[in-house]
């Protein structure tokens, strides 16, 4: 059997000190994440960042950087590859409708996620956060 992980996708979008976080149903639960999502066949990682982005929450945005590329195996066996990048919003599209399965975005500050630390959906969402704000930020040009 060969070894296949998912190649996904989250980006960080902050404004003033506020983190742009889904909520959105997963496995029956309600959780919270990033916007974040699996990578399509015809696009870059930064466009497959962008266009979860926008799908999930109706904010358009622009990729400033690399966070931190992760390896994620969840409850399910199956295994993720995490490319984290940062971005700044930069319009809000109210008219667009949320990815199904999505309730809702949120502008979150770090102490709100934290208080919701058992809803996240994977630890993977904390752990993102947290280098983003305390690791140095890897130029685009990372990915070629």
């Amino acid at each position: 059997m060969r070894f296949t992980p998912h190649v996904t996708v989250a980006t960080i979008v902050e404004d003033q000190g506020r983190y742009l976080m889904v909520e959105e149903i997963s496995s029956k639960q309600v959780v919270f994440n990033q916007p974040a999502g699996h990578l399509e066949a015809s696009e870059s990682l930064i466009e497959a960042a962008c266009r979860e982005t926008l799908e999930e929450t109706g904010w358009s945005v622009e990729v400033t950087g690399v966070t931190g590329l992760y390896l994620f195996r969840g409850a399910n066996g199956v295994t993720y590859q995490r490319t984290c990048f940062a971005a700044v919003p930069v319009e809000h599209h109210a008219e667009l409708e949320l990815d199904e399965g999505v309730l809702r975005a949120h502008w979150l500050t770090l102490d709100e996620i934290r208080a919701r630390q058992a809803q996240l959906r994977s630890p993977l969402v904390l752990q993102c956060l947290l280098d983003y704000l305390n690791k140095p930020s890897y130029p685009l040009d990372l990915i070629r």
